[in-house]
């Protein structure tokens, strides 16, 4: 096995306790800002802001370093078409079949239902997928190390990358989500993760009346 290749850590800037504890707060504070959005207006995002945030949530640490997302980035389009008409399939099938009673219930304050506009509406989703395993140039299947923790970690700082870039996200996730694999031409060794839906919000667009849990309610500390 040969030895590892590596090189020196690039420096950060030097600063304070003061500092990093103000840093973290002002994140924190914009991040307390960030609502999952329903309800979207068809203005216009570049390109470029997309990319940079994928480049955000491609820095993420995965396992082994296999780095297991893939992002499809889907703008103006009859395939905007075909994506809502498969999910709202699903979700029909969902809402009316599978889901239980209890899952129901836990979606009620959420005002949620079959119907899922913002496919067409919001001028960019972004198909999210993990390799169940990687294959090689000539047909060799290889292991994935934790892909599904990895790529929710990816998704996690681009979701952040795209709030700070002023834009409103969505995560959707249609139940089952093969249709992606066809609509958006992935591999079968791809499997969704989730639709990311990416835009700005509506004008009037209103929001749950939620409240999120305070810190010492979800975090310990051990000193």
């Amino acid at each position: 096995m040969p030895p590892p290749v590596v090189m020196p850590l690039p420096p950060r800037p030097a600063c304070t306790d003061a500092q990093r504890i103000a840093a973290a707060a002002a994140f924190a504070q914009e991040m307390a800002s960030r609502r999952t959005v329903r309800d979207f207006a068809d203005t216009p995002v570049p390109r470029e802001v997309i990319e940079h945030c994928l480049r955000a949530a491609g820095s993420a640490p995965s396992g082994a370093n296999q780095q297991p997302w893939r992002f499809v980035a889907v703008g103006r389009g009859p395939l905007r078409r075909r994506i809502r008409e498969a999910a709202e399939a699903e979700e029909r099938e969902f809402y009316e079949r599978r889901a239980p009673d209890e899952w129901l219930e836990a979606l009620a304050p959420l005002g949620t239902d079959a119907d899922k506009p913002f496919l067409e509406t919001a001028p960019w989703l972004i198909g999210i997928f993990y390799e169940r395993f990687g294959v090689d140039a000539e047909g060799n299947k290889h292991k994935r190390y934790y892909p599904q923790e990895s790529v929710g970690i990816a998704t996690g700082l681009l979701v952040a990358a795209l709030h700070r870039a002023g834009l409103a996200t969505l995560t959707h996730t249609p139940s089952p989500m093969g249709f992606l694999n066809e609509l958006l031409g992935r591999p079968r060794n791809e499997m969704p993760f989730l639709l990311l839906v990416v835009g700005h919000p509506a004008e009037g667009c209103t929001v749950p009346a939620i409240e999120r849990l305070p810190l010492e309610a979800y975090a310990r500390f051990i000193e």
